[in-house]
């Protein structure tokens, strides 16, 4: 597999994400004091089991004392449409957005797990 770039993304590719993340919806399951859990709603995508949210976000806060905060981000894609090989814009798009609006601007160790679109990442200030 080659090297995969979304700097040079085509007209018709750029519209179908922007698309996407301007439909984008998410909703709180559940909270705890170190954690969260969010279901992640996309337009034209979703859970061919449930027929519902296209995914869910996890995110731990791992607190170590009171200067560092590290946060552990995993984002899982539950439609096969996701794992295409044609998706991978698209996923990288929808987890670099959703770390921006669920996450803000923390450091941040980022997961995806979508099929062949899988990645690992770290976002630091």
């Amino acid at each position: 597999m080659g090297y995969k770039s979304i700097e040079s993304i085509h007209p018709e590719k750029r519209k179908e994400i922007d698309h996407v993340i301007d439909g984008m919806a998410f909703t709180k399951n559940f909270r705890s004091a170190t954690a969260e859990e969010w279901y992640i709603f996309l337009p034209g995508y979703k859970d061919p089991r449930s027929g519902a949210a296209a995914g869910k976000a996890l995110i731990h806060y791992n607190l170590y004392g009171n200067k560092e905060i590290f946060i552990n981000t995993t984002i899982i894609f539950d439609d096969p449409a996701l794992y295409e090989d044609d998706a991978y814009q698209l996923v990288y798009s929808i987890a670099d957005e959703l770390v921006n609006r669920l996450v803000g601007y923390a450091d941040t160790l980022l997961a995806v797990h979508a099929g062949h679109n899988s990645y690992q990442a770290e976002y630091k200030q």
